[in-house]
């Protein structure tokens, strides 16, 4: 393989030929690390595991339907409770593993009071997993 040319005419022409050779050496150099890698890629130990049948236990949270109507009364799961009776309950429910989804629904024109009494009493009760219901909207 000539790089010079003696040739005067064309010695000042740039060469237009593509020089194949480092990129041939790039693909023999990773077909060499595929061959050594693949082996090693579907390599497995042979294990003969023990069968047992089993089932997950699932403890699926209790829910809790906790509604304020518009003069503040407090509804446990449809039944109607004073505040005391709501906050007992909320201690004896977040002593509970798992620990139950509280839905909260509140009228429209519910004081917010109430609804930040309730959420207090449940704050002091331990319980974190509080939802708030709504309608959607119509349009």
């Amino acid at each position: 393989m000539a790089f010079a040319s003696f040739d005067r005419k064309s010695g000042s022409a740039p060469m237009s030929d593509i020089n194949m050779v480092p990129l041939i050496d790039v693909m023999l150099v990773l077909l060499v690390i595929f061959i050594v890698t693949a082996p090693l890629l579907t390599h497995a130990v042979k294990l003969e595991l023990p069968r047992a049948d089993s089932q997950v236990d699932r403890l699926e949270p209790q829910r809790i339907d906790f509604a304020i109507d518009a003069n503040g009364g407090r509804y446990w799961n449809g039944e109607s409770i004073t505040r005391e009776e709501a906050a007992q309950r909320m201690v004896a429910a977040g002593g509970r593993e798992p620990q139950p989804e509280i839905h909260l629904r509140a009228d429209q024109s519910t004081d917010y009071r109430f609804v930040a009494e309730t959420l207090a009493d449940a704050a002091r009760a331990g319980l974190t997993r509080i939802g708030f219901v709504s309608e959607p909207e119509s349009r």
